[in-house]
């Protein structure tokens, strides 16, 4: 199998969509010879702010010396980007190999009449593989889609188990309500390891905290609320945090303080698991912590910044960015989502911020919303709206459109967003280093000082 064959695969097994439950994965890797096992995990759920928690503690980990295996979804710019170690995309060669073998087992079990695996189980399955032929010392794990039946909860060696903020999303398979969703967030939680958590709405923690105690798991929280001396930049933030004194990050959105500090308390439990990293690499990992999408600026004069929100939460966090680094600011929004999400109450929290809508259609993907249809619910509230025809026709209207002073902003589904950052020159193929996730130094927007208890 080469890799263009690997990829037509990958295509393939898409079809079999999402099924929940952990019975096909578990067989899967059986027949692998259960890759997932004689490696410790990071194991990390939540609505929002997985993927930069993932990153920080990834980046960390890294500087303080150990192979770190890193599994994320979604991809932004590459397939290969959402099985890492130590920031290296898995290989060609190494996917291919892998592919193979899950090809072989994946045959097997159709024909056996049992499921076939989905692509999702396919992929997790890979990475396990992956991370034990790269000898991991530890793996910072990503669940794709809630936690208790998600594919990524086969791992039984879990040295913390980390739920970050949850809200309302996935309802389809999850739940109705907050505690149906954070009962599903908290099933990663195992016997016996450390769990830590941001702060959540008072009906999530108290089902968290009896969870943990149940299962006699230590809980810390990582409470935003307890950073202070608060700096807050485009591309370099800085805070104090208990013991840690100006600690500084260079991930922007006021919201990646609270990850920040997540972060930090899932690094003090590793310590006392075995992983210390030394202060001044801790450091130096919190600093040179990426991930890509989440309020990145990809370029200036005009701004031009790409956010993944697509949810309530997400909306309401990116609005609040919004209002505090652009307060007297023409915005002008690029925006594409998906049908199965509520688009509809992101446009409602994010429409009043905006000078022009443009929507545009995310590509490649079944559950795209047309953007047309977007533009007909943005239109209800706002009165300058515009559907694109692709991604490129929406930016070259926004770069006409937009003063120098001015501010693009461009979110919603992370299945676009990764190629309108080729669009505008930002991305690299490969995706090895800083220079693919930040642009080169410059002004750092709006900076201001929050202050509270040292």
């Amino acid at each position: 199998m080469n890799y263009s064959e690997a990829m037509e695969y990958v295509e393939q097994v898409s079809r079999y969509g999402i099924s929940p439950g952990l019975d096909s994965i578990r067989e899967l890797c059986r027949r692998i010879g259960e890759p997932q096992k004689g490696l410790k995990y990071v194991h990390v759920a939540g609505t929002n702010g997985k993927g930069s928690v993932c990153a920080f503690v990834a980046s960390v980990l890294k500087c303080g010396g150990y192979r770190v295996g890193r599994y994320l979804s979604p991809a932004l710019f590459d397939y290969r980007e959402e099985i890492q170690v130590n920031g290296q995309y898995i290989t060609q060669k190494a996917l291919c190999q892998g592919m193979e073998l899950l090809k072989e087992a994946c045959d097997r079990m159709a024909e056996e009449g049992l499921p076939h695996p989905t692509a999702f189980e396919i992929k997790t399955a890979l990475a396990f593989w992956y991370f034990q032929e790269k000898k991991c010392d530890i793996v910072v794990l990503e669940t794709g889609m809630g936690g208790l039946q998600d594919a990524t909860n086969v791992v039984e060696d879990t040295c913390v188990a980390v739920i970050t903020s949850i809200s309302m999303d996935h309802m389809k398979f999850l739940g109705n309500t907050l505690t149906e969703i954070a009962a599903q967030k908290a099933g990663i939680l195992k016997a016996g390891c450390q769990a830590v958590s941001a702060a959540q709405k008072p009906e999530v923690m108290a089902l968290i905290k009896k969870k943990a105690a149940a299962l006699d798991c230590p809980l810390t929280v990582g409470d935003e609320g307890q950073a202070s001396h608060v700096h807050y930049g485009l591309e370099k933030q800085r805070f104090d945090y208990g013991a840690w004194k100006g600690m500084e990050i260079t991930l922007g959105g006021q919201f990646q303080i609270g990850n920040a500090v997540v972060a930090l308390e899932v690094l003090k439990s590793l310590a006392g698991r075995g992983f210390p990293v030394p202060e001044d690499k801790l450091r130096k990992g919190m600093r040179e912590a990426a991930w890509p999408g989440r309020f990145t600026v990809v370029g200036r004069k005009p701004y031009f910044i790409v956010d993944g929100a697509h949810d309530e939460d997400g909306a309401r966090r990116l609005a609040e960015s919004v209002r505090f680094y652009f307060p007297d600011k023409r915005v002008l929004y690029i925006v594409g989502m998906l049908k199965d999400k509520e688009y509809e109450k992101v446009i409602a929290l994010t429409h009043a911020l905006a000078d022009q809508i443009i929507t545009v259609t995310p590509p490649d993907n079944t559950r795209a919303l047309p953007a047309y249809e977007l533009a007909q619910a943005a239109a209800k509230v706002h009165g300058r709206v515009t559907a694109a025809d692709s991604l490129e026709e929406a930016v070259e209207m926004c770069r006409l459109l937009a003063g120098k002073e001015d501010v693009i902003l461009a979110f919603g589904s992370l299945s676009f967003l990764g190629r309108l950052m080729e669009i505008v020159g930002y991305a690299s193929k490969e995706g090895h280093g800083k220079e693919l996730y930040r642009a080169a130094p410059g002004g750092t927007g709006r900076t201001a000082v929050r202050k509270g208890r040292a």
